[in-house]
């Protein structure tokens, strides 16, 4: 969160100065003549201009830099320049091109861009062209950088030398580096959250799969519709876990899942485990992460199951602008001290996985006031409680299945 917000006053400081060049440009152009009324003064327009200009270009860099990303960027961010002509290349090719002169001067770019590719720095140069109509006979060579270093260049053409073109170039270069960064932010964050669910789902296949399919098999024979019964949540629940598409899914969806697992829990511990479950229905439709309840479930299960049996109570209610979540069991319960260190991500014996998974992931979705609040205590049993904020910017619930 740290690294967006300073990536986010880098491009606000970016785009302040870019405003400044842009300003003087059009001052210039409209001889400083006084604005209409109902338009604002120059300064106001130049700022909406630059700000708008800015806009446009940053939805496509935050998806990378490739050719289709770049070729929708470049236009804006001449615009933004106001150059004869602009291109943006990767480390090794021209990737997009705006303004005359690409027929001549596209050959040319890997020796201007070379030097900023190597050292990361800024250059101008005459760009040696022969063609006496050509405008562009100069060029300003900034470096596109990401957490890998340098990714590419900005290469702004002017008809002269120009030191306040090196400085804009130079700013707008650093803006869009700041947009790369960002993408680069998503794309961690998308792998972290897909690594997160591949780890849950490794936790869910061997064990119980293997457990499931042998409970069901010891009905096959003594009573087969029970068995054809198990099959089918057994076949439901897996293809609900192992689906792979969407970051998110309603409380509804999540709890037929727990509701699916607990069947086949129930199958193999039989009258030993007993399950309560407590659901108000306004807060069915909420959206959560997928795959953050049933961890939970199982893991009241896994550790709350003794010799004299185990009641497993799941609790859903609404709390104003929050769901409110909890799983609690009357089992063993856990050692506060080796709960602080499952919560750290040490898994004595390869234990508590999903309950430290669920935590983190609700910790960087939600942020820290969201983690996991977990009572518990040697012999006292288990409850876990987690909220969900009903109403989340960019969150969405999807239809129910």
């Amino acid at each position: 969160m740290t690294g967006i917000v300073l990536a986010a006053a880098s491009a606000a400081g970016t785009v302040l100065l870019t405003a400044g060049f842009v300003l003087g440009r059009l001052t210039a152009r409209r001889g400083g003549r006084a604005a209409h009324p109902d338009l604002g003064t120059p300064v106001e327009r130049a700022t909406f201009h630059t700000l708008h200009t800015a806009s446009l270009a940053a939805p496509p860099l935050r998806a990378g830099l490739t050719g289709e990303t770049a070729g929708r960027a470049v236009r804006p961010l001449r615009s933004l320049l106001g150059t004869e002509a602009l291109c943006l290349t990767d480390g090794t090719a021209v990737l997009a091109w705006d303004g005359p002169g690409e027929a001549h001067h596209h050959a040319g770019v890997p020796g201007l861009a070379a030097a900023t590719l190597e050292t990361g720095r800024s250059r101008s140069a005459p760009t040696g062209c022969a063609d006496p109509g050509c405008e562009l006979r100069w060029a300003v060579t900034a470096p596109l950088t990401g957490e890998e270093g340098v990714l590419g260049a900005l290469v702004a053409y002017g008809s002269r030398e120009s030191a306040v073109l090196v400085r804009a170039a130079t700013e707008v270069a650093r803006w869009v580096s700041v947009q790369l960064e960002l993408a680069e932010l998503d794309r961690s964050r998308t792998r972290m959250v897909e690594a997160e669910i591949r780890a849950l789902r490794a936790q869910i296949s061997p064990h119980f799969i293997f457990n499931s399919l042998a409970a069901i098999a010891s009905f096959v024979r003594t009573d087969p519709e029970r068995a054809r019964d198990l099959l089918l949540e057994f076949a439901d629940f897996t293809r609900y876990s192992f689906r792979r598409h969407g970051e998110f899914a309603q409380l509804a969806d999540e709890l037929r899942a727990i509701e699916q697992y607990l069947a086949l829990a129930g199958a193999r511990f039989g009258d030993r485990l007993k399950v309560t479950l407590q659901i108000a229905p306004e807060v069915l439709p909420v959206a959560l992460p997928f795959l953050c309840l049933q961890p939970l479930v199982e893991n009241a299960v896994k550790h709350g199951l003794t010799d004299r049996g185990c009641r497993v109570t799941i609790a859903a209610r609404d709390a104003g602008a929050e769901a409110v979540v909890t799983v609690e069991d009357d089992g063993a319960g856990m050692d506060p001290e080796r709960l602080r260190a499952v919560l750290r991500g040490e898994h004595p014996g390869g234990s508590g996985i999903g309950l430290s998974n669920v935590d983190e992931r609700l910790r960087q979705v939600y942020g820290a006031e969201y983690a996991l609040v977990i009572e518990t205590g040697v012999g006292a049993g288990m409850k876990v409680t987690a909220r969900f904020p009903k109403y989340r910017p960019g969150v969405h619930p999807s239809p129910t299945r």
